[in-house]
């Protein structure tokens, strides 16, 4: 088993990385068996794009304003292997598409997939991306924000083996917004690494929730980037580790020297579930401006007892108190997510988690 090389474990950005478990995924054999991707759409209207180990599948799929073409990646570690054949989003000024799902479906081995949204000024749109099945799924995306333009973006990460790593570029213009949520929910290993730089005025909100069990291993490393006045940016993290399990939050703020009245919150939070599992915590803040409203807080801990004796008290049995502490926990994170429908399916999923890890 060759191990998949990236930069050494000494860099920040990779003090948690586990070059082995994703080797280990893309050695996984090949199954015949799939999963139905029938089984993960969310009720919404707009297209549905089946992903099958990497390769569009066009049969299966309702493209809608959504492209294929061939996609160059950047030269990040993960993000360069994922170059090629994608699916691409363009919308106009003032364009509104309806919802794009996006259900990824790996059955074993490695498989890569680059992915671009390019939004024109004041275009809005929403997409709903779902990871399913065993293998590695590493992805890169790149997002191209105009002036105010809106992208909202909704990101499970459900595997039930393997690895699932994803790249994320983003650029935002003159007032545009970017709101992305993850849930990792699933079994498989993760790492979520991405890079948002935010124009004037633009507003960032991208975090989520990290759930693991077992062995299992998450991990985030995400960096925005201020590099001109007046943008504001939010980094909410929930991590929930079970068992003998690792979840990692490394998020910084960067401010720009001319990047003034730039306000930039974080908010790592960890829970943990037995004194046997681990979550790290590194919030960053990177200021050379002189005129900013920055902040940052990290904790870590277990489920209040005095909460638990107290729903306990009053004849709440102690799994069940355990479930609603931690579900009200997690829903800081997706609570963020705008849309009703995905919010539920969202929640619906940590639930089940929940209902396993407890």
């Amino acid at each position: 088993m060759s191990l998949i090389e990236l930069p050494s474990t000494r860099e920040e950005e990779w003090r948690w990385a586990d070059p082995e478990a994703i080797a280990a995924a893309a050695s996984l054999p090949w199954s015949d068996a799939t999963e139905n991707a029938a089984d993960w759409w969310i009720d919404l209207p707009g297209a549905r794009i089946v992903v099958r180990d990497g390769v569009v599948d066009q049969a299966a799929s309702t493209l809608d304003r959504v492209t294929l073409r061939s996609i160059e990646a950047g030269d990040h570690a993960l993000g360069q292997r994922a170059t090629g054949p994608g699916w691409s989003l363009h919308l106009d000024t003032d364009a509104a598409a309806h919802p794009v799902q996006i259900v990824h479906i790996s059955t074993g081995g490695a498989n890569h997939l680059p992915s671009e949204i390019v939004l024109a000024d004041d275009a809005v749109a929403q997409v709903v991306e779902t990871y399913v099945g065993a293998g590695w799924a590493n992805r890169y995306l790149r997002v191209t924000l105009g002036a105010t333009a809106r992208l909202m973006r909704s990101v499970r990460l459900l595997q039930a083996g393997g690895f699932t790593s994803l790249r994320e570029d983003a650029a935002l213009g003159t007032g545009a917004s970017l709101v992305t949520i993850f849930l990792g929910a699933g079994q498989a290993g993760t790492r979520i690494d991405a890079t948002i730089v935010a124009g004037a005025g633009a507003f960032a909100d991208y975090g989520g929730a990290l759930l693991t069990a077992g062995d299992q291993r998450q991990e985030c490393a995400v960096a925005v980037r201020h590099a001109e006045p007046h943008g504001s940016s939010q980094q909410v993290w929930r991590a929930v580790a079970a068992d003998r399990s690792t979840a990692s939050l490394a998020a910084r703020v960067e401010v720009a020297r001319d990047a003034q009245k730039t306000d930039g919150v974080q908010s790592l939070r960890g829970l943990l579930l037995k004194r046997t599992a681990t979550v790290n915590l590194k919030p960053e803040l990177e200021i050379f401006a002189d005129d900013v409203k920055c902040a940052h807080g990290a904790t870590v801990g277990e489920l209040d007892a005095r909460a638990l004796f107290y729903m306990q008290s009053r004849g709440i049995p102690h799994a069940r108190a355990q479930a609603l502490l931690t579900t009200a926990f997690v829903a800081d994170a997706l609570d963020r997510i705008g849309d009703n429908t995905v919010r539920a399916a969202f929640s619906a999923d940590a639930e089940t988690w929940l209902d396993g890890a407890l």
